[in-house]
């Protein structure tokens, strides 16, 4: 429990000590939109990777380099911790929003800094908002600022398994005309989830797959983007699973 407790307090005081730079934040953003976003990103990415330590997670990446640098991209991944979000944004070369359900929104001050990092909150029981927030992503990437979906909609809470992928957000991906990236997660859970209340040491893996442009699919593919997506990832979750040390 003592990792529990110091992970959440040292969340809590970043939250409250890090208001006047969310201030200043607010005022500079529209004139200093550069500077804004690397401050917001370099805040962040500490306080993500201090997190981490704290658990005493050892993440082993793969295959990051096939991430292009050159352009936003939308970031598709499997879901089954709330730590999966720490563990790929602090991978991310440019500034990279989520696409978050909407109750998040209402705790204080977190829902501040998603506003500062491009993350948008989807209310899948409201089509209407729903198709709005697809086109704020669509208007993002264009922008260059790369997003990223959990299609399951929900954390997973079954080991080894995905659940199907929902095909609307990766309208962001074909309307924003800039390539998927798989993320495949593996044992993230196994961080928190799987012992709640508890915090434990352990290595998850993350994995980064080849980017996949819309424009050089087949009709069909492209009619079942989710699934051939989901396909990928559930292949490269197979693989690395078995690399994991012994529990």
């Amino acid at each position: 429990m003592i990792r529990t407790i110091i992970a959440l307090l040292f969340i809590i005081l970043f939250l409250i000590f890090t208001i006047p730079v969310m201030i200043f934040e607010e005022i500079i953003w529209k004139k200093h939109k550069d500077f804004h976003d690397r401050s917001s990103l370099a805040c962040v990415l500490w306080a993500f990777r201090v997190v981490l330590f704290i658990c005493g997670t050892k993440i082993i990446v793969k295959n990051k380099e096939n991430v292009p640098t050159d352009t936003a991209v939308l970031y598709v991944g499997n879901h089954r911790s709330f730590f999966d979000i720490l563990l790929t944004y602090i991978q991310v070369p440019r500034p990279t929003g989520y696409i978050s359900k909407i109750e998040v929104k209402k705790v204080p001050l977190l829902r501040w800094w998603m506003k500062h990092l491009y993350c948008l909150f989807l209310d899948r029981e409201d089509i209407k908002q729903g198709l709005k927030t697809v086109l704020t992503g669509v208007e993002q990437v264009k922008s260059g600022i790369s997003m990223t979906i959990f299609p399951e909609g929900t954390r997973n809470r079954e080991e080894g398994t995905l659940l199907p992928f929902k095909e609307g957000s990766f309208k962001i991906a074909e309307k924003g005309n800039v390539p998927i990236v798989p993320i495949t997660i593996v044992n993230s859970a196994s961080i928190f989830e799987d012992h709640f209340p508890k915090v434990k040491a352990t290595t998850v893996i993350v994995e980064y797959g080849k980017p996949i442009y819309t424009k050089e699919l087949e009709k069909e593919t492209l009619k079942n983007l989710g699934s051939h997506v989901r396909e990928i990832i559930a292949a490269t979750y197979a693989q690395n699973v078995k690399e994991l040390p012994a529990k």
